[in-house]
């Protein structure tokens, strides 16, 4: 159960790692000002999505749901456990609904022909809208540190 534990940290550590340098490269990019900077940091946002997002996501729920099963979590009834679950299942829907379009967006409107307003407009909502996913994770992680109830 250790290495199921350690699985789970390495993969909460990812998760949150790669959403939270999203946003700063994102940001380091715009700054730059260089539209194929930006436009390449766009699309390696949306890579490492893929590359690191998706796969933490899915060991997460497999390695939380095996220790929450082994630990006799119910699941069953409002505690730590479950609305952390309901906080994740949340940040999913941003992420999948709100998110990855924006991401697609930004892509789009920095390419060759770069629409700078268009660019920003996305831009800016990623950033509100993907602080908002940013700290729920943070919460998630609150929740399953401290077990508060």
């Amino acid at each position: 159960m250790v290495y199921l534990v350690l699985i789970h940290i390495i993969s909460a550590i990812l998760f949150i790692g790669n959403i939270i340098t999203a946003a700063f490269w994102k940001l380091k990019a715009e700054f730059s000002g260089d539209e194929t900077h930006i436009n390449k940091t766009a699309k390696n946002i949306m890579i490492a999505d893929y590359v690191f997002t998706i796969p933490s996501i899915i060991t997460l729920l497999i390695s939380g749901f095996i220790l929450a099963i082994k630990s006799n979590y119910p699941l069953d009834e409002i505690n730590w456990l479950t609305i952390s679950l309901a906080l994740f299942a949340i940040t999913g829907f941003i992420w999948i609904i709100l998110l990855i379009p924006l991401q697609r967006k930004m892509i789009k409107y920095s390419e060759e022909k770069f629409s700078k307003s268009d660019y920003k407009k996305a831009s800016r909502t990623w950033d509100i809208i993907g602080t908002i996913s940013t700290i729920i994770p943070i919460i998630i992680l609150y929740l399953m540190v401290a077990k508060p109830f």
